[in-house]
């Protein structure tokens, strides 16, 4: 249970390091710049333990999966980026493809 809170992790810094990246404004802002980098090497670091016990496919999935949602939703809350129609039906087949790994796939449970 604790690669997935690793996992959980994972997600949260690569969340934070592209939401700086927005705010660094191509790198042109060093506070937010410095956070980027430190939050990617941080989102990579709590990967990186997943990978431990979680097979690569599986984390990955997860981490990407779960980070383009929520990094979406801080698009529509924080930047005003309204995601149209194909981008919501591509939201949730995600959504659909991380649920089906995690309930469905003997892979995950390794």
């Amino acid at each position: 249970m604790k690669n997935y809170l690793f996992l959980a992790f994972a997600i949260l810094f690569e969340i934070l390091g592209t939401t700086a990246l927005k705010y660094s404004e191509q790198f042109t802002r060093l506070t937010f710049s410095i956070v980027t980098v430190l939050a990617y090497a941080a989102a990579f670091y709590f990967l990186s333990l997943t990978l431990k016990t979680i097979p690569v496919g599986i984390a990955y999935a997860i981490w990407s999966g779960v980070g383009i949602l929520l990094i979406t939703l801080i698009g529509i809350l924080a930047f005003k980026q309204t995601p149209d129609l194909p981008a919501i039906i591509g939201l949730i087949l995600i959504i659909a493809g991380v649920v089906i790994i995690n309930l469905f796939s003997k892979t995950a449970s390794h």
